[in-house]
C-alpha cells in the first residue's frame, strides 16, 4: 500500500484527501516505541504541506499537522507551524488566526516559543526586571521550571503573571499584522476561489465562464502572486482543465522562464497521460526539445504521435521540415513520398506531391526532378485531376526565363485544357494561356488559336450560367450527372476556388478580362474582314499595334 499511496501523490500531489489518507496510513503502521516513527511521521507531514499546502483549500492539512504536533506536546512546533500558515491565503485563514490565539491563551510562552524568540521578548518586555531573575532573594528560592541558559523565573508570582500575559499580547501582537497582510491577499484572490464550481476532474466539459475564471485567476497569480503560488495554481487548474490543451500550453510557456526539467515534465504528462492524441501539444513538445537540443527526442515524439493518430498532414510535413533543417534531405524526401504513397485519396496525393516539387525545386535546386513528380502525379490523376497540380506546374515553368521555356509552358496550358477537370477551371486556365501569350508568345498564330480555342470554351459555359441565373436546381439532374458534395475535387465550384485561391503564387501581369476580351474580338473581326479581302500582310501588322 505504501508504493500505491506514493504513485498516487506523484500523479496528484495537490490531492489534501490523498495526503490525509497518507499520513493516517503512515500513523497506523508505524511502531510507536521506535524511537525514529516520530521524525519519519514529522517529515511525512512536512512533504504534504510542501506539496499542497500553498493550495487555497489546504486547511484540513494544516489542521492535521497542528493536532499531531499538540498530540506529541511539541508546542514550539505547533506555533512555528502557526508562523507558516497565518501567511498563506487560504479559505479558512480567520480560524486559523483564531486557534492560534487560543493556542497561546492557552500555554506559558517557554513551552510555545522558540528559545530564542522567548528569551527575546523578554528582553524587550521587560529590561528593568531582569536583575529580579537573577534570584537576589536567596533566603526564599522559589521552585523553577527549566528555561532558556541564562534566564530565570522572576521571584514574584505577580509580576511573573504580568510578564507571561504581556509577552502573550506581544506575540499575538506580531502575528496580527501578518494576518492582516494575508487577509488582505485572500479578499483579492476570493472572487475568483468562489467561481470555481468544479475543482475535480470529469470527462463533461467545463462551461465557458468557468475556463474564462480560471483564465482570469492564472493572469492575477502571475502577475501579483510568487512563482510557488503561480505553480499550484497551474497543478489545480489542469486537475479540472486536463483535457484543455490552452492550460498546458500556457503552463509550459510559464515555465521556461525557470526550469527547462519543468517545461519536459509539463509536455511529458499532458502528452502521455491526459493528451495522448492533441498534436498541437505535441508539436509544441517536439519543437521544444529540437530547441535544447534534443533532436532524437523531438524526431521520437512525432513519430509516436502519427503511429497513434495516422494521416495527419501536419504531423508528417513537421517530420519533414525537422529532417531538411538538420539537413537529411533523403529522408525528407522518403518522408513525402511514403506519404504519397499511402494517402487515401487523389487529393492527398495531390497535396504531397506538390510539397515534394516545392522542395526539390526550392531546396534541392533541381527542376527536372521537380518537374517530373507533378507529372506523375499528373498521371495517375487522370479521372478528377486537382486543378493544383497545374497550378504549381505552372509556377514551376515559370520560375525560370520565360521566353526560353515558353514551349514547356505552353504544353502545360494544352496538358490542362485538355485535362477532364471542371469547364471554369479549364476556362480560367484557357484566360490565362492567351494572357501569357499576349505577354510572351513569339508567334501570332499561336495567340490567334489560343483566343479562339477560349471563345469556344466561353460559349460552351454559357448554357451553364443561363442555368445559373435563371435558379435551375442541379438538384433535378439525374445522380449520375451530379457532383458529390463529398468529393473535394469533383466540383466545379470547389475547383474555382482553389484555382482563385492560387494566383497570388505567380508573377502574371494579367490585363482585365473584360479589356482583352474587347481588344480580342475587334482583333477577331478585324481579322476575318482583311481576309476576305485578300490584305493578310496588314494584320499581322495591325495585331503588333494591338
Amino acid at each position: 500500500w505504501h508504493g500505491v499511496y506514493r504513485r498516487g501523490l506523484q500523479a496528484i500531489p495537490l490531492s489534501v484527501d490523498l495526503w490525509l489518507h497518507y499520513l493516517t496510513f503512515i500513523k497506523e503502521n508505524s511502531d510507536p516505541s521506535d524511537p525514529e516513527t516520530e521524525g519519519r511521521i514529522r517529515a511525512a507531514y512536512e512533504h504534504a504541506v510542501l506539496a499542497a499546502g500553498t493550495d487555497f483549500r489546504s486547511d484540513r492539512l494544516w489542521e492535521s499537522f497542528v493536532n499531531w504536533e499538540t498530540e506529541q506536546q511539541k508546542l514550539a512546533n505547533v506555533t512555528a507551524i502557526y508562523d507558516r500558515i497565518l501567511g498563506i491565503p487560504t479559505q479558512l485563514y480567520s480560524q486559523h488566526f483564531q486557534r492560534f490565539k487560543d493556542h497561546v491563551q492557552s500555554n506559558n510562552p517557554k513551552h510555545f516559543l522558540s528559545e530564542e524568540e522567548f528569551v527575546q521578548l523578554r528582553l524587550e518586555l521587560s529590561k528593568a526586571s531582569l536583575s529580579a531573575m537573577v534570584g537576589e532573594d536567596d533566603e526564599t528560592p522559589v521552585a523553577q521550571e527549566e528555561l532558556p541558559p541564562g534566564t530565570e523565573d522572576l521571584s514574584d508570582p505577580a509580576k511573573r503573571v504580568t510578564e507571561i500575559e504581556n509577552m502573550r499580547h506581544k506575540v499575538i501582537e506580531v502575528r496580527q499584522e501578518v494576518f492582516n497582510h494575508n487577509e488582505h491577499e485572500v479578499s483579492k484572490r476570493w472572487a475568483f476561489e468562489e467561481g470555481i464550481k468544479r475543482p475535480y476532474f470529469h470527462v463533461k466539459a467545463l462551461e465557458k465562464t468557468q475556463l474564462n475564471n480560471w483564465k482570469e485567476y492564472l493572469d492575477f497569480e502571475i502577475e501579483n502572486g510568487t512563482p510557488e503560488r503561480v505553480v499550484v495554481l497551474f497543478e489545480r487548474c489542469l486537475i479540472a482543465c486536463a483535457l484543455y490543451e490552452e492550460f498546458w500550453t500556457k503552463y509550459a510557456k510559464y515555465l521556461e522562464g525557470y526550469s527547462t526539467d519543468g517545461v519536459r515534465h509539463v509536455y511529458k504528462k499532458a502528452c502521455t497521460i491526459h493528451l495522448p492524441k492533441k498534436p498541437a501539444t505535441h508539436l509544441l513538445w517536439a519543437a521544444f526539445e529540437e530547441q535544447q537540443g534534443n533532436v532524437d527526442e523531438a524526431r521520437g515524439i512525432l513519430k509516436s504521435l502519427e503511429a497513434s493518430v495516422p494521416g495527419l498532414a501536419m504531423v508528417r510535413l513537421r517530420r519533414v521540415s525537422l529532417e531538411r533543417r538538420h539537413g537529411n534531405l533523403e529522408e525528407a524526401e522518403a518522408l513525402l513520398r511514403e506519404a504519397m504513397e499511402s494517402a487515401k485519396n487523389a487529393t492527398e496525393t495531390s497535396f504531397y506531391a506538390v510539397k515534394l516539387a516545392r522542395q526539390q525545386m526550392k531546396v534541392q535546386r533541381s527542376l527536372s526532378k521537380a518537374r517530373k513528380v507533378l507529372l506523375d502525379a499528373i498521371e495517375k490523376d487522370q479521372v478528377r485531376t486537382s486543378p493544383k497540380l497545374y497550378l504549381n506546374l505552372l509556377e514551376l515553368e515559370y520560375s525560370g526565363d520565360v521566353t526560353q521555356n515558353e514551349a514547356e509552358i505552353l504544353a502545360c496550358f494544352d496538358r490542362a485544357l485538355n485535362s477532364p477537370m471542371p469547364l471554369e477551371s479549364r476556362l480560367l486556365f484557357s484566360q490565362r494561356k492567351v494572357e501569357f501569350l499576349e505577354d510572351f508568345g513569339s508567334d501570332i498564330n499561336v495567340l490567334v488559336a489560343a483566343y479562339e480555342e477560349h471563345q469556344k470554351l466561353q460559349k460552351d459555359s454559357e448554357p451553364s450560367k443561363r442555368k445559373a441565373e435563371n435558379g435551375y436546381d442541379s438538384s433535378q439532374e439525374p445522380d449520375a450527372k451530379r457532383q458529390r458534395v463529398d468529393d473535394p475535387s469533383a466540383g466545379a465550384a470547389n475547383a474555382l476556388t482553389d484555382t482563385q485561391a492560387n494566383n497570388s503564387a505567380y508573377n502574371y501581369n494579367w490585363y482585365q478580362v473584360g479589356f482583352l476580351s474587347e481588344q480580342l474580338m475587334a482583333l477577331n473581326k478585324l481579322t476575318l474582314t482583311l481576309s476576305h479581302q485578300h490584305v493578310w500582310p496588314y494584320t499581322a501588322f495591325i495585331m503588333c499595334i494591338l
